[in-house]
């Protein structure tokens, strides 16, 4: 062997057993905490149809039943971004000055509603007096209830009102442990579908209830393209609700429990678009001045500070097709 040859085997040789230079890791999922509920079917969507895999996006979504948990979620770090109503949002950012609202994904003033027994003696809101009622406290369903009963002059303290997870109100309305509950959907339709009957929903008010997407402003420093990239996502399931609702409303009652037609029902009692508009703007505030006279927080969040509407600027026109 040449010495030109053995020096070369030598060296590839050597090559061989360098140890393996690590792969690039890859970065951290995207912890994403939503909800199982008829207003979070952008979320629900862009879950179940891969969309943000299809943004090059890894994101580990986490299921709860209501606002309050996602909102208590993202607070203590456990997740990065999280959906939530409009009271849960105020109370949250009211809570952790370093939480930012980048979106909302749906809104629907009567998409919270009042249920009773289908035999229940209760007629009107005035029957409430007294009675047990259940709802989940924190949340955008309680601020809107509380809203509607100082609109018709009710005093809340008259009320036996007690903070209970959604999950299992239709049952305890079925049981007779209550008299009445207020929720959103999915809840109110599965309770009408064991035998309740709807007293009335939280509308007229003026406000929209929007449906929130929160993150830390130390996220946006650090992982700023990649929250562009998520909005992409939830911008193509947006499309594809409207496009698709019947696809949709069978996706969504695999979450919620409902029945498709049930599902496509509940549906219309909401809008979905990704927007941050005056009517959701004056929405917030509007919930913001009852929540301080509720005494819930010391005093109205200044929007322009707690808001951010980058992404949904840089978002762009929706993608021109989707594959089904």
């Amino acid at each position: 062997m040449t010495p030109l040859r053995l020096t070369v085997t030598m060296f590839l040789l050597f090559l061989v057993h360098l140890p393996m230079a690590p792969a690039a890791v890859a970065a951290e999922p995207l912890r994403f905490a939503y909800q199982n509920r008829i207003g979070d079917a952008v979320s629900i969507i862009a879950v179940n149809r891969d969309f943000f895999a299809e943004e090059g996006l890894q994101v580990k979504g986490l299921l709860f039943n209501n606002g309050a948990a996602c909102a208590e979620a993202i607070f203590t770090g456990a997740v990065d971004v999280a959906t939530m109503g409009d009271t849960a949002a105020l109370l949250a950012v009211s809570r952790e000055p370093t939480l930012r609202i980048i979106a909302s994904h749906g809104a629907g003033e009567k998409r919270h509603r009042i249920i009773v027994p289908q035999a229940s003696p209760i007629r009107s809101l005035n029957d409430l007096k007294g009675k047990r009622i259940g709802v989940k406290k924190g949340t955008s369903t309680h601020g809107g209830f509380l809203a509607l009963l100082a609109a018709k002059g009710i005093n809340s303290l008259e009320l036996r009102i007690i903070d209970l997870d959604p999950a299992i109100m239709p049952d305890a309305l079925a049981a007779g442990s209550l008299d009445a509950f207020v929720a959103s959907e999915p809840t109110p339709s599965l309770a009408e579908q064991k035998g309740g009957r709807e007293l009335a929903d939280l509308g007229g008010l003026g406000n929209n209830y929007p449906l929130l997407i929160l993150v830390k402003n130390s996220l946006m420093n650090k992982r700023d393209e990649e929250l562009h990239r998520f909005m992409r996502a939830l911008a193509r399931a947006e499309q594809f609700i409207h496009r698709y609702p019947e696809e949709t409303a069978r996706l969504l009652s695999k979450e919620t429990g409902l029945s498709p037609e049930m599902t496509g029902k509940a549906m219309q009692r909401h809008s979905y678009r990704l927007q941050l508009d005056g009517v959701t703007a004056a929405s917030l505030v509007q919930t913001a001045k009852f929540l301080k006279e509720e005494n819930k927080i010391n005093r109205v969040p200044e929007l322009s500070r707690v808001i951010t509407t980058q992404y949904l600027q840089q978002l762009g026109p929706p993608p021109p097709s989707l594959a089904r």
